[in-house]
């Protein structure tokens, strides 16, 4: 009885957990290039094949588990939608890779590929975070301060002003794309996911790229995680009474 209030407890917090996940989705659901968080879990083993040491003799509690354990959240990278802008300073990622960008000695890595040029002249992400956009020798892109007319970002990012090019916008990508972290402003560090590649997509100009977030896919699971939590919630409230009623009621005598 104690073991099913344990595991009840668990999927209490799993789906809370969960729920919290899916409401991070949807709030995030206009950002650009942002990519959906997945809440995964992995099933409780019994003790005894967790820990070898026990040597446990009776198969009825060896068989003892069952519940849900939290495992780390897992980013989902599928493409988003590409939607039109019309501003010549968008460009959107079609296929694997990210925009490499510097906030003052941090590189961080992107799918946003809204771009202005700030008061210098240096081309930076359009999103409030200050972040430089860098070129193919990561460094930053120094542009015209004056004027953005006439700027163009070719398919495999070449930049150039007036028909005359001026510089190559570095597109790159990494070993392990699961070893990234979101850090917020639609930035990622990449320090655990291995060295920088050149990346193998392409950019379409005056376009960028949606979050991959289906609100209507979300909401259905944000109301599962909800019955699942009530229908814990539910079980242990019902193992509280059955415990009650055997302290109070079982053995008594009238």
């Amino acid at each position: 009885m104690i073991n099913g209030l344990y595991l009840s407890a668990n999927g209490v917090m799993a789906n809370s957990f969960r729920q919290d996940v899916i409401a991070n989705n949807l709030a995030n659901v206009e950002n650009v290039g942002f990519k959906r968080d997945v809440a995964t879990f992995q099933q409780r083993l019994s003790e005894a094949k967790i820990r070898r040491d026990l040597n446990v003799s009776n198969p009825t509690l060896d068989d003892v588990s069952g519940g849900m354990l939290l495992s780390p959240v897992s980013v989902d990278l599928t493409q988003g939608e590409l939607e039109p802008t019309g501003n010549n300073l968008d460009v959107a990622i079609q296929g694997n890779g990210y925009f490499a960008v510097q906030n003052g000695d941090k590189r961080s890595l992107t799918r946003d590929g809204r771009f202005m040029v700030d008061r210098a002249g240096i081309l930076t992400l359009a999103n409030g975070s200050g972040a430089q956009v860098l070129d193919k020798d990561m460094k930053p892109i120094q542009l015209d301060a004056q004027s953005q007319v006439g700027i163009t970002i070719g398919q495999f990012g070449e930049i150039t002003a007036s028909g005359q090019a001026i510089a190559q916008l570095g597109l790159v990508d990494v070993d392990d794309p699961t070893k990234l972290i979101k850090r917020g402003s639609s930035l990622i560090s990449y320090e655990n996911a291995g060295s920088l590649k050149t990346a193998k997509g392409s950019l379409r100009s005056e376009f960028v790229e949606r979050a991959n977030v289906d609100p209507a896919t979300e909401m259905s699971q944000l109301m599962d995680a909800q019955r699942q939590l009530e229908a814990n919630a539910n079980m242990i409230k019902y193992q509280d009474q059955t415990l009650g009623r055997l302290v109070n009621d079982v053995g008594k005598i009238s």
